[in-house]
């Protein structure tokens, strides 16, 4: 060890010290305050429960429901009502739930399929915590034909359509220079729309979720991370690889934010068909297909002035439409409010760190030939794209 490693090992032990000191004083107060009490005196007006109910699960037996308690203290299900009649339940593993226990109130109820129902669990403290079966179906039950059916759905809904959308890849090849610049302005018009949509999606399921997971947050959270990461990948990888292959990274980095997106369309269409909604799945599938056979446009405009081989067009239908087959699964099997927040927020953000690539190749191009970033054709690119995404959306909404 040298002379100055010798010195400098007291002051690097003195700064981990004044590293840890504020950690280990603050632990101290927050055991003083559980220990000791705030000093105010605590004037409750009413217990403070929260029960969220997760699931519904309907089997022949009756209903299932998986409840959480994400409130800050102990609660003890009293009583359960269903359509307005008290009714028997058991609790697995017992209807006390401690902070953060999760229990399933098993119900021995004669549903009736396509009726809805009201399940209402009653606490000790009197309060009422409500669950809503749309229309009564027997829950899915993994098993090979189910897998294969919902798979077969994912697949009209994400590999059909985005596979007839790079369909056009030869045709839009034969535009001139700005008429590609305008093709690319309309992926930043496409992309654009599913950004807006997939936050609002997210932000959806994020306010359904347990407020200890703060649902809405994590939409924000993962967009933000999920932009970072790319950004830094991209900015790692053109360092290193070929310039001639940016294009290509581009499409796929499209492909892959899509399919994301297509993941969340994936979700509303398994968890329709499992809530007993057939005919909102139905109709969700035929608005979904319609929907995006535009995004097959957006992912082939990067590769405009390359030609790619035909197994680079394979890639890109499976990796943007694959995951909508993920999503049926998850959707109708094992669906979950928060972790469905969560990927439309990653979702999100990567779409975001695209529309900035999209926007950098635009650029660029523009100040090859010495002209404005802005024109008129580029400007009714992004108004077309937003448009045409708008006008198929409608089909799903109504």
């Amino acid at each position: 060890m040298s002379v100055l490693e010798t010195k400098t090992a007291p002051a690097r032990r003195i700064n981990w010290l004044w590293g840890l000191l504020p950690v280990v004083l603050l632990a101290a107060v927050l055991l003083t305050i559980v220990k000791a009490g705030t000093g105010v005196e605590e004037k409750q007006a009413a217990p403070i429960e929260v029960l969220n109910v997760e699931r519904i699960v309907l089997t022949d037996g009756g209903f299932e429901v998986r409840v959480l308690n994400s409130g800050p203290k102990e609660i003890e299900i009293a009583q359960v009502v269903v359509d307005g009649a008290f009714w028997d339940a058991e609790y697995d593993p017992s209807p006390k739930l401690d902070r953060f226990d999760r229990a399933t109130v098993s119900i021995p109820y004669p549903w009736v399929e396509g009726d809805p129902s009201e399940i209402k669990l009653i606490t000790t403290n009197g309060l009422i915590f409500t669950g809503e079966v749309a229309a009564a179906m027997k829950t899915p039950e993994p098993s090979t034909k189910q897998f294969s059916q919902y798979a077969l759905i994912g697949f009209y809904v994400g590999i059909v359509p985005v596979g007839l959308g790079l369909m056009w890849y030869p045709f839009l090849r034969r535009f001139s220079s700005k008429g590609i610049q305008a093709v690319l302005a309309l992926t930043v018009g496409l992309l654009f729309f599913l950004v807006v949509d997939t936050i609002q999606e997210g932000l959806e399921l994020g306010a359904e979720a347990p407020g200890l997971y703060q649902g809405t947050g994590i939409v924000w959270f993962g967009a933000l991370l999920s932009f970072l990461l790319l950004l830094a990948v991209d900015q790692a990888g053109s360092r290193k690889s070929n310039a001639a292959l940016y294009p290509v990274r581009v499409s796929y980095k499209i492909a892959g934010g899509i399919g994301l997106h297509n993941l969340g369309e994936g979700l509303a269409i398994g968890a329709a068909f499992a809530s007993g909604e057939a005919a909102l799945g139905s109709f969700l599938i035929i608005g979904f297909t319609l929907h995006n056979i535009t995004e097959g446009v957006g992912i082939a405009a990067p590769l405009l002035k390359t030609k790619p081989v035909w197994h680079t067009f394979i890639g890109l239908a499976c990796l943007a439409g694959a995951p909508a087959i993920i999503g049926t699964w998850v959707g109708a099997f094992v669906f979950n409010d928060t972790l469905a927040a969560l990927f439309f927020g990653i979702g999100a953000g990567a779409i975001i760190q695209v529309i900035y690539a999209i926007g950098k190749m635009i650029a660029k191009d523009a100040a090859a030939a010495g002209a404005p970033v802005v024109t008129w054709l580029n400007f009714f690119g992004v108004a077309l794209g937003i448009a045409l995404m708008y006008v198929t959306a409608l089909l799903v909404n109504f």
